[in-house]
């Protein structure tokens, strides 16, 4: 949970990260909470999700990845992932038009292959009708986990070796970011997760090796604001990231 602080240390403290994690978390018990079934929960969250990545490039956050849909999340009752994929579908055809007000480029991270066709193309379309933004870089992970991405380079990485294209004693920490799905992007400086839960649940395991971590148990995601918003940059210009430096 955040300690608050008087108004007056906002401008001292308040700093805004390059790389942003948002875990997602909580919708499930928000509509549980209001006697609602879950999926009503994931549809308020996914416009609370609209609304922050908004408020994070107009503050100028470079770089937002948000949890979506892990690959553990497949063990979720059948409806609750249908309504899931149902909202995901909803949300890239109203972000083609949508988003295409805003200077932000959509990448999708994770494997795609066990998702319909439909949704796939409509992932892909997002990518290409965005790809020239030159804004804030918006990660949607999708039948992501930690563990996953890092199986995955370490594959690209063997099949370069074995092709001939690298040797093995080539391969360092910066070859296996460069076979991550986050490619070309920077580590994570801040992690966010609300509703109480404190770890990381297989989430950007690679990228946060130095991120700092704010866990906020005194609200859900779908009750999430851009003052909830603030309250992490605060605490996160409190941090002293000395990188294991003096």
């Amino acid at each position: 949970m955040l300690f608050k602080k008087k108004k007056t240390e906002v401008a001292e403290y308040r700093k805004v990260p390059v790389h942003l994690g948002i875990i997602m978390d909580g919708n499930g018990r928000w509509a549980k909470k209001r006697g609602l079934p879950r999926q009503a929960g994931h549809v308020t969250g996914a416009q609370v999700f609209r609304k922050i990545t908004k408020y994070c490039e107009k503050c100028g956050v470079s770089y937002l990845t948000v949890y979506a849909f892990s690959t553990e999340n497949w063990r979720r009752p059948q409806d609750e992932v249908d309504a899931i994929m149902n909202l995901l579908r909803q949300y890239l055809k109203e972000s083609l038009a949508d988003f295409q007000q805003e200077n932000i480029r959509t990448r999708f991270i994770g494997d795609r292959t066990p998702l319909s066709q439909d949704i796939q193309e409509l992932m892909a379309e997002a990518e290409q009708t965005t790809a020239h933004k030159t804004g804030m870089t918006l990660n949607i992970a999708i039948n992501y986990g930690g563990r996953q991405e890092i199986a995955y380079a370490a594959r690209r990485l063997a099949e370069k070796a074995a092709a001939g294209e690298i040797v093995p004693d080539s391969i360092d920490e910066q070859a296996v970011e460069d076979a991550l799905f986050t490619e070309g992007q920077p580590p994570v400086d801040l992690i966010l997760r609300p509703s109480g839960e404190y770890r990381l649940s297989n989430f950007l395991i690679w990228q946060s090796a130095y991120a700092e971590y704010v866990f906020m148990d005194d609200i859900l995601w779908p009750d999430f604001s851009e003052k909830d918003l603030e309250r992490a940059f605060l605490e996160f210009g409190r941090r002293d990231r000395r990188f294991g430096g003096v």
